[in-house]
């Protein structure tokens, strides 16, 4: 028995472009991050993203969330890092010296069972 292709139901759209950006700006992100992949090999001295540890700047922990961003400090190409993970809407980890979550930048992690916001009546 041969099984026939299903077509899909609704019209293909063009693949992750968001509203008001043509194919070509959808794929600058990707041609930016291997630029600066390129920047990072032509630097000539090691970037802690490449001489750490890369769960590092994945971590969960707050405090290990703010030793990732003080690495990121020191590297020569923090500003293009960060530039290009704003564009590209990374999900999360550090990038530039910043924690991103959901592809936000969000000024600190929080813990684990953190308080409530609302005070609970006894």
């Amino acid at each position: 028995m041969q099984l026939e292709a299903h077509a899909p139901s609704v019209p293909p759209s063009d693949p992750l472009c968001p509203p008001g950006l043509t194919k070509d700006s959808v794929l600058n992100p990707l041609t930016a991050l291997t630029a600066l992949d390129d920047a990072i090999e032509n630097l000539g001295e090691p970037v802690p993203c490449r001489a750490y540890d890369p769960e590092v700047f994945f971590a969960e922990s707050p405090a290990d969330v703010e030793y990732a961003k003080s690495l990121c400090r020191t590297c020569p190409l923090m500003e293009a890092c960060l530039a290009g993970a704003k564009e590209r809407r990374e999900p999360w980890g550090v990038w530039g010296g910043e924690l991103f979550v959901q592809g936000v930048v969000v000024a600190r992690k929080r813990p684990r069972g953190r308080p409530r916001k609302n005070p609970v009546a006894a």
